[in-house]
């Protein structure tokens, strides 16, 4: 798994070069360089937009005692959309406009939450057995002190 990750970053850029050269010679240098530009500037406004409305959406599930895992990492994949927006090149346009289509998200949500457990341990929430196992260290205030 490590090596393909190793040659996917080594070929993203490869790939994106090839890309920008067949796109501008399809339409020429000007419209490419626009289309590059107009990604650049609907991710930055995406991101500062979308980002709001995120911190809005995490307060209001925050407030009501619900977890706001979902909001959350739509917050993180909805940003790293706008940050692939901002980097030149069209394949990372592409797997931006991707992950802004909200079934995209869904699904890769859904990837994520079988992987991941979240123990609520907060005041008033029942007792998860995982959280007073053995690999469990648990800390009086007397025991820790910081740097």
């Amino acid at each position: 798994m490590a090596r393909l990750l190793i040659i996917a970053v080594l070929l993203i850029p490869f790939v994106e070069i090839a890309l920008l050269i067949k796109v501008g010679q399809t339409i020429g240098l000007w419209p490419t360089l626009l289309l590059l530009v107009a990604a650049m500037v609907l991710g930055g406004v995406l991101l500062r937009l979308e980002g709001l409305s995120i911190v809005g959406q995490m307060r209001s599930s925050v407030s009501t005692g619900r977890l706001p895992g979902r909001t959350v990492a739509d917050a993180m994949m909805i940003g790293f959309a706008a940050l692939l927006l901002v980097l030149p090149g069209f394949l990372s346009d592409i797997a931006a406009i991707a992950l802004l289509l909200p079934p995209v998200r869904t699904l890769i949500y859904r990837a994520l939450a079988r992987r991941v457990v979240v123990v609520d341990t907060g005041p008033g929430s029942p007792q998860d057995p995982r959280v007073r196992g053995p690999r469990t260290i648990d800390l009086d205030d007397e025991d820790y002190r910081p740097k």
